[in-house]
């Protein structure tokens, strides 16, 4: 763009062909905030808009998340009677659904007179990317019996939801769909391999990345990934290894993938050797992801002194993202004084996370700070952002089911409570001894158990045990991660019922079979 720009500046008079090619190549170059000044400067300039104009300042909108003013553009295409074909339509719909105003979006979509597979994709694609992984796959299947095709960008879409949600049997639909209408491409193949990854099917991952005879960087980096979420560092390594015998340079991704693979698998001297060589060998300066992956994993595996020193040597001020790091780090081995201090740092940002807050609270309930406790959850309890409570779902027979701890509103509630009960007496008969430990609150041992036992996961794993045949594998989803009780616990249900568990929590999956787990006990 800097040639462009140059010539730009010097033409003696700008046409608004001159201005639009200008917006429209800043948009194109990924560099929105300067496309929108250009706009700025056009208008100084004493020149309006045309459609062309309007549509790259409307994708420039949707690229900053800058909605007013999108809502602004969008009034002036409107009061000076531009016409809304579908180009112009559909870049609206994008840019109101990327910025999570849906019942406007929904509102022009249904208003266009004509809408092709593209509309449809930016709605849906709008919807996955706020969240809202649901309403996404509702549309799909409304586009799908429209008569339309959808195209790749709806099926990468849909993907991307069945992936969120865990729904494994409408993603292997989507994928067979795709292998018998259209050409697998990277951007389809990756999404289908995450897809298969985030549903805790890694063996169908695999099988797909085989498949890509061609493969780009980005599928590279989804299976390095895919692996180390599933606790396959070794795997990871042999896969990045591989990777630098195609002549494809890695990039900052595939390191931040590496390294958390082999955190996952608490692989140390692979951690540090590779985050020394990604500077010396590859000339890529580790950035503040690489920090977070290799602190956690000098911290996860007891080495908190050292993650601390290298925290204390990093170039740059150290972000939230890495202190938070070494304080769960701190809490998990127990490194209680040394934890206090990071707490107090992490504090100085005043963060309005609560997850970070609930993280600070906790560890000051292991050191019995109860004081600080209570400042902490006043925090919490401040904030200006929701704390979502933790749950668990689980799929059975097409229908996902949502739990919440202590859950009193199922219909089942009686008979789950039930086999919660059956399967804890079982547990303690094997050596089942509840960590109350990890209930982070001032009660009476008695209690502390009971509530170990009404985790959202025992509920949901009792839940899918009273629905489904036995042998049947269960596949958990949780928001937060899985507590140390509750993970003995469920190695000591997986033996009992003869079942594989697989538990997907908010940093990796867990592969629970005969009395064991997958990650080794290290998580």
């Amino acid at each position: 763009m800097g040639d462009a720009v140059r010539v730009f500046d010097g033409m003696p008079r700008r046409d608004r062909v001159a201005w639009s090619t200008m917006v429209a190549g800043f948009v194109s170059a990924g560099r929105p905030v300067e496309a929108l000044g250009m706009y700025r400067r056009m208008r100084e300039d004493g020149l309006d808009g045309d459609e062309v104009v309007m549509v790259g300042v409307v994708q420039a909108c949707a690229a900053t998340g800058d909605a007013q003013m999108g809502a602004s553009v969008h009034g002036y295409i409107l009061r000076h009677g531009m016409r809304m074909d579908v180009v112009v339509t559909t870049s609206l719909v994008d840019m109101y659904a990327k910025n999570g105003r849906f019942d406007v979006a929904r509102q022009v979509f249904r208003m266009m007179p004509y809408r092709n597979a593209v509309s449809w994709s930016a709605l849906i694609s709008g919807f996955v990317q706020n969240g809202h992984a649901d309403e996404a796959l509702d549309l799909f299947r409304e586009l799908s019996t429209s008569g339309l095709q959808p195209d790749s960008g709806a099926h990468v879409s849909a993907l991307l939801a069945c992936a969120d949600m865990g729904l494994l049997k409408l993603g292997k639909s989507i994928h067979g769909f795709i292998l018998r209408r259209l050409e697998l491409n990277c951007i389809l193949g990756t999404s289908i391999l995450d897809m298969y990854s985030k549903c805790g099917s890694l063996k169908s991952a695999q099988k797909l990345f085989d498949r890509v005879s061609s493969r780009d960087l980005v599928l590279w980096n989804a299976m390095i990934a895919c692996c180390g979420t599933h606790g396959r560092g070794h795997d990871a390594l042999a896969l990045f290894q591989e990777l630098n015998k195609t002549g494809i340079n890695p990039d900052h991704a595939t390191f931040a993938s590496l390294l958390s693979a082999l955190s996952h698998s608490g692989l140390v001297e692979e951690g540090k050797f590779w985050f020394d060589r990604m500077g010396k060998k590859f000339g890529i300066e580790p950035a503040e992801k690489h920090y977070v992956c290799i602190i956690d994993l000098l911290a996860r595996s007891g080495l908190v002194e050292e993650a601390n020193d290298l925290l204390a040597s990093m170039q740059t001020e150290p972000t939230i993202a890495v202190w938070v790091a070494l304080l769960s780090g701190c809490l998990n081995n127990k490194k209680l004084e040394l934890g206090e201090n990071i707490a107090e740092k992490i504090l100085e940002f005043q963060p309005e996370d609560v997850g970070v807050l609930a993280l600070v609270s906790n560890l000051y309930a292991a050191a019995k700070k109860w004081d600080k406790v209570r400042e902490a959850r006043k925090l919490m309890k401040d904030s200006s952002s929701k704390k979502v409570p933790g749950y668990s779902l689980v799929e059975v027979r097409g229908m996902r089911h949502m739990f919440v701890m202590e859950d009193q509103s199922h219909p089942q509630l009686q008979e789950i409570l039930k086999i919660v009960a059956k399967l804890d007496s079982e547990m303690r008969k094997m050596g089942y001894v509840p960590r109350t430990e990890f209930v982070y609150h001032d009660l009476e041992e008695g209690v502390k158990e009971q509530l170990l036992s009404y985790h959202s996961e025992r509920l949901a794993i009792a839940f899918g045990l009273l629905n489904t045949s036995p042998g049947t594998r269960l596949l958990i989803i949780k928001n937060l991660r899985v507590c140390g009780n509750c993970h003995d616990a469920i190695k000591y249900i997986s033996k009992i019922v003869d079942r594989e568990i697989v538990v997907r929590d908010a940093k990796r999956f867990h592969h629970f079979k005969d009395g064991a787990c997958s990650c080794g006990d290290y998580w």
